[in-house]
């Protein structure tokens, strides 16, 4: 369906692909995967045509439609939610606004082409027919439902929302255009995990072809059956899931090393001999042909590894039995109660998950644990030598965009020693000129990284983290993983990404409106078995993909 053929790309000294190939064909559901950089984007907007190879072909058949969801959604307001979603429904929504049109001018039978008036409109009327057109507005309503808006919400002006809602709309509307290809540029980075798991369901379900990239690996694992990996100007090709093509890699990492040192113990073997006897008349026809056949071997390269990142912090101090205790706790917001007495103790060591589906008050909670809002009613005591550190997508608004990563550092702790900060900088991924960048330029995944390690270094034996992977890759998602499975503190903390709940959670606590707080005392395995459901408001899929 669409291919990229001998695909050579180059900016400035940069090349991004040599020759490089790969092909999607209809239905396939594939997975774009590299690190920041490789070109994963340029090979989106290739695609849609919006950029061009140096060489090579990009073979897209003009029949071929193609819905791409990107990052940057530009500017939406002056419509409703509903309408805004509607209009990006491709031809269908061209036809809707001409029958619209149409009949309006229809309202006028003494119009000189009142009867070319009406017999286009029969002719629209059949085309919107035939493409689902009169349902389009329930299919719409379905899709929005699914990636988590409330009915008043789809009526009212999209100008009011949040860009990270606004981000669902753009995504509401490409599904709902049901394009024959849809390039989806990471379409979970916004969504809570009860649209994550509505939106694999619509897509297990969608008739078209399906290239993603995502730094979720459960999302990644249940819907894709290849993946396409961009590395160092190369595009190669594996057939399965997240999993295998990591295990493969790993494989073929381990062949390349094992073929680079057997080609270098030989080549020192020969050079040894050479060195020995190049000095010998005796030798010279063996010196000389030793010579000729180490300059006639292909070099193999030493196999390149994935740099993992480690991030160390010093131990924190043992804090008391009893860390957080809420109690009784109410909070409403105007008229909407969110929270009606809620209790819970947090002991030591335990990693309290709070689930819960969009409006249930999980963000709020962990504020009032925090201290950044207080209740209306009831109390929560921080326990006995117990030190927090909070984390919240906020406070990657609150680095100061004029200064540099080290000065962002320095601010928050000015008497360390630089060595020191500049340790902590490279552990959370920040290495030699990434010192002195400005963190006006960062990306919100260097934010996060930033901004958790001011918490790490001030070493708090409380973490309290609403949605601490936001925006992270998967290799620095694994590293923060490793981390906190090793951290001696407590938490407490809100995630939709299903691999960090499975490796962090020991306690889940439920929320749901208008309902007492359920609490699992297990892992979140187990609270996926006790409970039947994977998150608490998991929606059903009314659209068709």
């Amino acid at each position: 369906m669409i291919a990229l053929s001998n695909i050579t790309k180059q900016y400035g000294g940069q090349v991004l692909f040599l020759e490089a190939s790969f092909q999607l064909s209809a239905g396939e559901k594939a997975g774009l995967v590299g690190p920041n950089g490789a070109g994963k984007s340029t090979v989106f907007r290739m695609i849609v045509g919006e950029e061009h190879p140096d060489e090579g072909v990009v073979d897209r058949p003009k029949r071929v439609t193609v819905g791409y969801f990107r990052q940057d959604v530009g500017d939406m307001k002056g419509r409703t939610v509903l309408a805004e979603t509607v209009a990006g429904a491709g031809e269908v929504a061209n036809l809707g606004a001409e029958l619209a049109d149409l009949e309006a001018k229809m309202g006028d039978p003494d119009r000189d082409d009142f009867d070319e008036v009406v017999e286009r409109y029969g002719e629209v009327q059949a085309r919107y027919q035939e493409l689902g057109g009169y349902d389009l507005e329930a299919q719409a309503r379905s899709i929005l439902a699914g990636l988590g808006f409330f009915p008043e919400q789809v009526d009212d002006d999209v100008g009011k929302l949040s860009g990270g809602w606004k981000m669902r709309v753009a995504l509401a509307r490409i599904l709902l255009a049901k394009p024959d290809v849809l390039l989806l540029d990471e379409p979970t980075n916004y969504l809570d995990i009860e649209s994550i798991l509505w939106l694999e369901e619509f897509l297990r379900g969608y008739a078209g072809a399906v290239l993603m990239t995502s730094h979720d690996r459960d999302f990644l694992n249940r819907l894709v059956k290849k993946i396409v990996e961009i590395d160092a100007g190369t595009i190669k090709t594996y057939s399965g899931d997240y999993d295998f093509y990591e295990k493969q890699r790993e494989i073929e990492r381990a062949q390349r090393e094992a073929q680079y040192e057997r080609q270098q113990a030989m080549l020192q073997k020969e050079e040894e001999f050479i060195a020995r006897f190049k000095a010998r008349a005796s030798h010279a026809a063996q010196v000389q042909s030793r010579v000729k056949k180490i300059e006639k071997i292909e070099k193999i390269e030493p196999p390149k590894r994935i740099i993992e990142k480690t991030f160390d912090f010093k131990p924190p101090p043992r804090s008391g039995d009893d860390v957080i205790k809420v109690e009784h706790v109410s909070k409403k917001f105007g008229a909407k109660v969110v929270h009606d007495g809620v209790d819970l103790l947090v002991r030591r060591g335990e990693r309290w998950a709070v689930m819960g589906e969009n409006g249930a008050g999980k963000t709020t909670l962990l504020k009032m644990m925090a201290g950044v809002t207080q209740p209306d009613d009831g109390r929560v005591e921080v326990g006995a030598s117990v030190t927090m550190g909070y984390f919240a997508q906020h406070q990657l608004e609150q680095l100061d965009p004029s200064r540099t990563v080290l000065e962002e550092l320095v601010a928050h702790s000015p008497t360390s020693n630089l060595g020191v900060l500049r340790n902590l900088a490279g552990a959370f991924g920040f290495h030699g000129d990434d010192h002195d960048k400005p963190i006006r330029v960062l990306s919100g995944g260097e934010k996060a990284r930033l901004a958790m390690a001011k918490i790490l270094f001030d070493a708090p034996n409380l973490l309290v983290l609403d949605e601490p992977t936001n925006h992270l890759d998967l290799v620095t998602k694994r590293a923060l993983v490793r981390t906190l499975a090793d951290y001696p503190g407590t938490l407490v903390f809100v995630s939709h990404d299903r691999a960090f709940l499975r490796k962090i959670a020991n306690r889940v606590l439920e929320l749901a409106p208008g309902k007492r707080p359920h609490v699992y005392g297990g892992s979140y395995d187990e609270y996926v078995s006790a409970s039947g459901h994977e998150a608490p408001g998991m929606r059903p899929l009314r659209a068709k993909a």
